[in-house]
């Protein structure tokens, strides 16, 4: 039973992670279309934004202009390919979001965080920069990792707790902005959950939209939370496929909800799951040894109804009947 009164009523769940394979750019669609059919193998007590907007050294790149912000493509050595979340900082470290299983070595459908296979912290990540040209991040935190060598035995957390953070070399900090394409934000943390019927916005980048920026913002619908609330079940026009996995979803005040995290086949077909960012940044502050990591903020307002967009874009899907099982 979710914080917001919504279950799956002892249904069995069948979810898969949307990594993309990393490969070559003129197959890596193919890989992770093909990995989602193939058989197979609680509230946050502290929650921290960083001032509106913290300021990187020289402080941040222009929203519109910046080579490296939430939105792009992360491909993790070993792993898969994903789409950055949001920018956190501790101290004077600035790190890029993703959804922990980019770094699963494993098949689609290892889902729990506790037993699936991962690469280790300090795996490579490409990020792959909206200017065209390449950086290269360092894993320094991965929820997975985490819970795997502190013998995590929660079974909501090691299902749904989904966080990785990418250093930003020093050097390529100044090519970073924090706001959301499109959308702008995220103006805080959603900390109290999802409610059935609440609308969300993310910006989904994988490969398989072939370079079409019309096809990477999504609008969405929440069905409620589950996992005593450490997982938002939510549908969208065009759900998050292989290559989404990790993107940010914000509610509709722009505040960050968390991060794409499984494409779910049933009780709900081809609604996604999307980790909770609250739960998520309180464990890694506990666990995972980077000190009093920050959610920054963006510096481009958010604002759900962007001038000069057709309303069809942004309608939210009507999905299935919505409320309390």
């Amino acid at each position: 039973m979710g914080r917001n009164g919504f279950g799956f009523g002892g249904e069995t769940r069948m979810v898969l992670r949307v990594r993309g394979v990393v490969a070559a750019a003129a197959t890596v669609g193919v890989v992770g279309i093909a990995a989602l059919f193939a058989p197979s193998a609680t509230a946050a007590t502290v929650l921290r934004a960083a001032p509106a907007p913290a300021q990187a050294p020289g402080g941040w790149a222009p929203a519109d202009s910046a080579p490296i912000r939430p939105g792009v493509l992360t491909e993790t050595a070993g792993g898969g390919a994903c789409t950055a979340n949001f920018v956190f900082t501790s101290g004077n470290r600035v790190f890029l979001g993703q959804a922990a299983h980019c770094g699963g070595t494993g098949q689609s459908t290892e889902t729990n965080g506790c037993d699936s296979g991962t690469v280790p912290l300090g795996a490579a990540v490409t990020i792959k920069g909206a200017d065209g040209r390449d950086r290269t991040g360092t894993m320094v935190y991965s929820s997975w990792v985490t819970m795997q060598a502190d013998g995590e035995s929660d079974p909501d957390t090691c299902a749904y707790n989904d966080l990785a953070l990418v250093e930003i070399a020093p050097g390529d900090v100044p090519d970073v902005n924090p706001s959301i394409p499109f959308f702008g934000g995220p103006t805080g943390i959603d900390s109290d959950g999802l409610a059935p019927g609440e609308q969300v916005y993310s910006y989904g980048n994988s490969p398989l939209r072939l370079g079409i920026s019309a096809l990477s913002p999504k609008v969405g619908v929440s069905a409620g939370d589950i996992g005593n609330g450490h997982s938002h079940v939510v549908y969208t026009l065009s759900p998050g496929v292989p290559g989404d996995s990790g993107s940010a979803y914000l509610d509709a005040k722009g505040a960050a909800v968390g991060q794409l995290s499984t494409l779910n086949l049933s009780p709900l077909p081809v609604s996604n799951g999307v980790g909770d960012i609250a739960g998520e940044l309180q464990y890694a502050n506990a666990a995972g040894g980077l000190g009093d990591v920050e959610l920054v903020l963006g510096t481009k307002p958010f604002d759900p109804t962007p001038a000069g967009v057709s309303p069809q874009q942004l309608a939210a899907p009507a999905g299935p009947p919505l409320g309390a099982s």
